[in-house]
Order: C-alpha cells, then sequence, then structure tokens
C-alpha cells in the first residue's frame, strides 16, 4: 500500500504517518527529514543538497524527486507514506511519473480534513517535550502539574515560535493556494479519500486503516 497524506498545517499528518509506520511496518517519505539525512550522508546527492542548502537556496523539485527515487529502490517491497510531498500539482506530476517508472502504483491519496478555527485553537494550545516529543495541549493535555513530562520527566516544554494565530493563518493560506489543488488533481485520477481529522487521535487512526485495508 502506497499512500500521500494531504493536509493543512497541524492537522497530525506527522503524528498519524508514525502510527502507520510502528503499526504496519510502511515506510514515511518526509521532505523535510529526507533533506537533513541527505545533506549528513556524504553521497554525491547529499554535497549537492549541502551545497544548496548552505547558500540559502531552495531545493528544486529536481533534487527532491532525486532523494524519493533513492529511498524507493532502496526499500524494495515496502509501503509508502509521502508526507510533505507533493505540495503543487508539478510536484505531482512529477511524482507520478517517478512511481510509474519504477513500476509503483499509488493507492490512496488521504485528505485529513479539519475545520480552520478548531485547527488554530489546537495548534495556539500546543506544547512538546523537549525530551521525548510527547505532544501535549492547553486544554485537552495540559502539561503536568509537577513541571515533569508524563512520560519521561524532562521539565524542557517546547512550543513553536510560529504557533500563533498570525503566523498560522498564513500557513494556512499558503497551503490553500499552492497544496489545495492537487485535492481536485487526485480526486479526477480517482484516488482522493477523505477522513475527518477532528476525531479523536484513535478514531482517525482507525478511519486510516480502514481506508488501508480498503474496508
Amino acid at each position: 500500500m502506497n499512500i500521500i497524506l494531504l493536509g493543512p498545517p497541524g492537522a497530525g499528518k506527522g503524528t498519524q504517518a508514525q502510527f502507520l509506520v510502528e503499526a504496519l511496518g510502511m515506510v514515511q517519505l518526509s521532505t523535510g527529514d529526507m533533506l537533513r539525512d541527505a545533506k549528513d550522508s556524504g553521497t554525491e546527492m547529499g554535497k549537492l543538497v549541502a551545497d544548496v542548502m548552505s547558500r540559502g537556496d531552495l531545493v528544486t523539485d529536481e533534487i527532491v524527486i532525486g532523494l524519493i527515487k533513492e529511498k524507493l529502490d532502496g526499500e524494495k517491497g515496502a509501503g509508502f507514506i509521502f508526507d510533505g510531498f507533493p505540495r503543487t500539482l508539478a510536484q505531482a506530476d512529477a511524482l507520478g511519473k517517478l512511481l510509474n517508472d519504477c513500476d509503483i502504483k499509488l493507492d490512496s491519496v488521504i485528505e485529513i480534513q479539519v475545520d480552520d478555527k478548531a485547527l488554530i485553537k489546537r495548534i495556539v494550545g500546543r506544547s512538546t517535550c523537549g525530551g521525548c516529543g510527547q505532544v501535549y495541549h492547553d486544554e485537552t493535555k495540559p502539561w503536568p502539574s509537577d513541571g515533569k513530562c508524563s512520560s519521561c520527566g524532562s521539565t524542557d516544554v517546547k512550543r513553536r515560535a510560529d504557533d500563533n494565530e498570525e503566523s498560522l493563518k498564513q500557513r494556512l493560506m499558503e497551503y490553500y493556494k499552492k497544496t489545495s489543488p492537487l485535492l481536485g488533481y487526485y480526486f479526477a485520477k480517482g484516488n482522493l479519500v477523505s477522513i475527518d481529522g477532528l476525531l479523536s487521535m484513535n478514531e482517525v487512526r482507525d478511519s486510516l486503516k480502514k481506508v488501508i485495508n480498503k474496508e
């Protein structure tokens, strides 16, 4: 099973992708992670990425496609989760061509749907443990009153600098301008499935499993 996860920033794509990795043994292809790994890998592609990033330039679609190809070639037979790519119609075309060349079928494009107001409320209140990455929320899962993470005991609580209403609205605007056209693109191809991202984490997981198991 090979899938693309779509949804606005904060919809929970990364969290759900990690669940699929742990539960089903799928391979998560996150653009950010691939770029960081490549930069430190010492390979020819890695040197190219490091050079581009050191200059402060944007990594081209061709480079990202090259990194994805390396991962596809190195994980034969695995199920892939594309997280953070594609973001544009041009990238979707490039990915489609690559999958076709590699004789890999794209099974589903899963959109995690969320209401913008609820999403902003969810994101503005969140924090994470600097020790283990456990996620907390001011309303639904507050940081423990003793000041220590319930998972690892760390006292290091972190909030992203851009987890504020103004920054999030800007990120949402960028998503709607560049990435939301992919919904129509994949709907026309018959790949698109939408699930409710405002359900509880476990309910979203159950929805994902039903899609993947084709229930």
